[in-house]
């Protein structure tokens, strides 16, 4: 049998958990039996929690952990808040809860939600007469409303629902492409499903108008739906973080920066982030390091929340920084302002285990209030950073950590690591240095 031959499976889905698990093991592994008992092991020793680990996605064969860690101390809107934070870079749960500690001493973190409302289109092509199209839409707005509102009813109970809908022409873009734009209110749910549902429907109700009013005899030619979907990019779901401090309260630092220099430096990193994409980048990617690790932590897409982000910090047709800092007055100011689709009902925010647990943490926030504490972690995390590159440099905090990493992957011990962090406080950390240092430690050793 080729290789190729050995590795493609027919009705690979139907198998059992176990069937997959041995499958891929016995094709793809040197020691089969090995991987076969270390995925089995990942498996949750709670039957019915590994069940609903397992319905969350497909082909599952065993679990992924990740490390679940808190950062204390975060103090928003004069409320003292211990963060879920689920990451594996090693050095950002260190770097918010140190900024946290530092800004909660500073008034804490001041954080507004600006707007909430979603988007969603509905795409077709119409070769028709658009103009009779944009006449009658009065008419199919009402049409449409009443064709979702079963759908929407419940929505609406809660305060939410369809806010409003624009027929949009982008035809000189694209050949008769034309556009239903849909404004959503989803209150504590993200509303992925209720949003998809709503213009779905919206789009089989704007093909039987087409097809049945009177003066659009024979429209139904004229129309084709391409898709019906929900958008990611939420410039109104919008909300705002913020920390303020007179500048001689910023310092004294550690390192024998003053707190003048400090709001300084750091103003001019922030402006470079602004003007520079590709330090921008780096900037944001930063800010989602803080706001990523509490999205996974609640059971929240940071796929989602990631691409509108990115796409907000392009608004004006250039990628820029997403925070912004202001020294005026003697007042150092830094901000964030950002569009975050969140949800605190449905979803794995109730189906995985561990999300409840956060939003518990948390205090059962509203999805709102979770906007106003994701947002602050995303600053705290990009002030951190920043406050670092401008003193210490970056390495200084991640070497530590990265010297940790290495410590446990070449296995030492308790005794091993206290020597070489000391060993290690005033020289660079490699991975060959740390080898060679483990092992004239244990020639020592020997030799005593």
């Amino acid at each position: 049998m080729s290789e190729k031959e050995k590795k493609h499976i027919s009705g690979f889905s139907k198998l059992s958990k176990m069937g997959k698990l041995r499958w891929v093991a016995e094709n793809f592994f040197r020691d089969p039996e090995a991987v076969f008992k270390e995925l089995r092991s990942y498996w949750h020793e709670d039957e019915q929690q590994q069940k609903v680990l397992d319905s969350i996605s497909e082909n599952t064969l065993s679990n992924f952990p990740m490390p679940f860690g808190v950062a204390p101390n975060f103090l928003i809107n004069d409320r003292m808040y211990t963060v879920p934070m689920v990451i594996e870079e090693s050095s950002v749960v260190a770097a918010a809860s140190a900024a946290a500690k530092y800004w909660m001493t500073r008034g804490g973190f001041k954080a507004e939600v600006l707007s909430t409302r979603k988007e969603g289109q509905v795409h077709f092509l119409w070769q028709g007469d658009f103009s009779k199209l944009k006449k009658l839409f009065p008419e199919i707005k009402v049409q449409l409303i009443n064709r979702t509102s079963q759908i929407t009813a419940n929505m609406q109970a809660r305060g939410g629902g369809v806010l409003s809908m624009q027929l949009l022409d982008f035809s000189d873009q694209e050949p008769h492409y034309r556009q239903l734009r849909v404004q959503f209110e989803t209150c504590d749910s993200m509303g992925a499903n209720f949003i998809n549902t709503v213009l779905e429907e919206m789009a089989q109700g704007l093909e039987a108008f087409a097809k049945n009013y009177p003066d659009l005899q024979g429209a139904e030619r004229d129309l084709q739906i391409i898709m019906a979907i929900l958008s990611n990019y939420t410039p109104d779901c919008l909300v705002r973080a913020s920390v303020s401090s007179p500048i001689e309260k910023l310092g004294p630092l550690k390192n024998g920066v003053s707190a003048e220099a400090l709001a300084q430096k750091f103003y001019t990193a922030v402006r470079i982030a602004q003007i520079d994409p590709y330090r921008a980048a780096t900037h944001n990617k930063g800010i989602f390091n803080g706001i990523d690790a509490v999205v996974l932590a609640t059971g929240n897409d940071f796929r989602a929340v990631e691409a509108c982000g990115h796409a907000y910090a392009a608004r004006d047709g250039r990628y820029r920084s997403l925070s912004s800092c202001s020294v005026e007055d003697g007042v150092f100011t830094f901000e964030l302002e950002i569009p975050l689709a969140l949800g605190t009902v449905g979803g794995l925010t109730k189906l995985h285990p561990l999300a409840k647990r956060s939003l518990e943490m948390l205090g059962n926030p509203s999805a709102t209030e979770l906007m106003e504490i994701v947002a602050s972690v995303g600053l705290a995390q990009n002030f951190a950073a920043v406050r670092s590159l401008v003193t210490t440099g970056i390495q200084y905090g991640h070497m530590r950590m990265h010297l940790n990493n290495i410590l446990l992957e070449l296995g030492a011990n308790e005794e091993q690591e206290k020597a070489a962090f000391e060993h290690f406080k005033d020289k660079v950390v490699s991975y060959s240095a740390v080898r060679a240092f483990l092992n004239a430690w244990n020639e020592k050793s020997d030799n005593i």
